[in-house]
């Protein structure tokens, strides 16, 4: 019998609202500790929390996103647990009555002939307050609390357990991640703390109840999501094996040593004494507020994605990379559009904005809306392809003209640089009984069944022409001449 991983995750999303969620004080990142605390983020006495408006249509347009049920009336409840940084010595949080109920996120993980479409299904999303931040920054191993963040508004998304390995873990958080930056509900910046996720991982015998799960908190990057998961994984199958038992516990990630280590044994609902919060009335939404609500959302990354198989022509695993993001999104259909809306373009476009574009971007450090080549330049670059003025290769050093603005378009470059593409077929001609006539060697050995001496040929002919022959061409009349055929 073979073993089976089980994973669900517990994502935290920060709400792009300028206040937080029971006060006026400010979200803004990075402020000077302890100075946008209000009285009621302090847990002074005789305050009172308001909800925030917006943080309630963020989570409503979660919601309708991902197909979940959104309750008529939901209720904030109290959940007690004792930490320094947690000033009113409990959370205002959603426990039996969330906002969201169910829902779905489709995923695609692997690459190439191993990539799979799955279904993740939710279990809920529930509107929540952040706690403040301990700082263990003192030399004396004194600590330091900031309540900056506490009163932030938060969306904790719970899914089902319904991955199998690390890498629809991954798929799935990048997934849910583009969402809501999709929607505009969170800037997903994961190095401020703005998406977290909890990983909760078990691993059993196929077919066998599930296994105790182990929770690892915190994770802040798709690579320290992927590296827990799968040393929690190998280290529960050793303990298994082993014939040790399995502690349910919350634990902690360390990216230095890639382990984890346990934080405290792992609470369950009783321990956390949830009671409706008695200073908040029950939340209710009313229809017409859910329906603007439904309307003002755009095109969903799942329906893109769809779309751009179906219209386009695109594999599965291109459309998942072109609907990461959705300014990722915008720039290819706007770069189809300039290049000529045909699924021949559609599949250029995507490999230069998936190879060429994003490894220049990732070297540089830039998003795709910094790229100095625009999306009507890169359609006019693919265009010139399509149409045979340039090749792939010489495309490639207009690319790069386009980056560091050495035009204004690949006319221009093409024009300025002299790289039209040689179609003229006696040109071509004579440059290949040139090179036939000094590589007699070559042609020698391709006729003794070398089939590199051909590739070596045809590489003459490219070198002679400074690369600007249509290499189609090339390859055609250099057969044509070599096995005797007709021209």
């Amino acid at each position: 019998m073979t073993w089976e991983v089980v994973i669900g995750l517990e994502t935290h999303v920060q709400l792009a609202t300028c206040s937080k969620i029971f006060s006026g004080a400010s979200t803004r990142f990075g402020a000077l500790a302890n100075t946008q605390a209000s009285p009621v983020d302090l847990a002074l006495p005789g305050v009172l929390p308001t909800l925030n408006r917006g943080a309630v249509e963020c989570a409503l347009r979660f919601g309708l996103s991902v197909g979940g049920k959104i309750a008529e009336k939901s209720v904030f409840a109290r959940k007690n647990y004792f930490y320094p940084d947690l000033p009113k010595g409990y959370q205002i949080s959603q426990f039996d009555l969330p906002i969201v109920e169910g829902g779905h996120i489709d995923i695609v993980a692997g690459q190439g002939e191993e990539c799979h479409e799955k279904r993740v299904r939710l279990t809920r999303a529930h509107l929540e307050e952040d706690a403040g931040k301990s700082l263990h920054e003192d030399i004396h191993g004194k600590t330091g609390i900031d309540l900056n963040r506490a009163g932030t508004p938060l969306l904790e998304i719970v899914s089902e357990p319904d991955m199998r390995s690390a890498e629809e873990a991954v798929a799935y958080a990048k997934a849910l991640h583009a969402l809501v930056r999709w929607i505009g509900i969170c800037d997903g910046n994961m190095q401020e703390g703005s998406f977290r996720c909890d990983a909760n991982v078990s691993v059993r015998r196929t077919g066998e109840p599930l296994g105790t799960r182990r929770e690892i908190k915190n994770l802040n990057s798709f690579r320290y999501l992927k590296e827990a998961i799968e040393y929690e994984v190998k280290r529960q199958i050793e303990i298994l094996e082993d014939g040790g038992v399995i502690q349910q516990a919350t634990v902690l990630f360390d990216p230095a040593t890639g382990e984890t280590r346990t934080m405290r044994s792992k609470e369950d609902a009783h321990d956390y004494r949830y009671f409706p919060d008695p200073d908040l009335l029950p939340l209710a939404v009313a229809r017409d507020w859910l329906e603007q609500t439904r309307m003002a959302l755009p095109e969903l990354p799942e329906a893109k994605r769809q779309r751009f198989i179906r219209d386009y022509g695109l594999s599965a695993y291109a459309a998942a990379m072109l609907t990461v993001t959705l300014e990722t999104a915008d720039y290819f259909e706007a770069a189809l559009a300039a290049a000529g809306n045909n699924n021949a373009n559609a599949k250029s476009c995507a490999n230069w904005i998936m190879v060429d574009l994003a490894a220049r971007l990732n070297r540089e450090g830039l998003e795709i809306a910094q790229s100095p080549v625009s999306a009507a330049q890169l359609g006019g670059l693919v265009c010139r392809i399509a149409d045979a003025t340039i090749s792939n290769a010489i495309g490639k050093k207009v690319f790069e003209a386009l980056w560091l603005g050495d035009g204004e378009n690949a006319d221009a470059i093409i024009a300025a640089k002299g790289l039209r593409q040689i179609t003229d077929t006696g040109v071509i001609e004579k440059l290949v009984e040139e090179v036939l006539s000094a590589n007699a060697a070559n042609v020698a050995e391709y006729k003794a069944g070398k089939e590199k001496a051909f590739h070596a040929l045809v590489g003459q002919v490219m070198k002679a022409a400074k690369g600007k022959a249509n290499p189609q061409q090339v390859h055609q009349l250099l057969k044509q001449r070599l096995e005797g055929g007709e021209k």
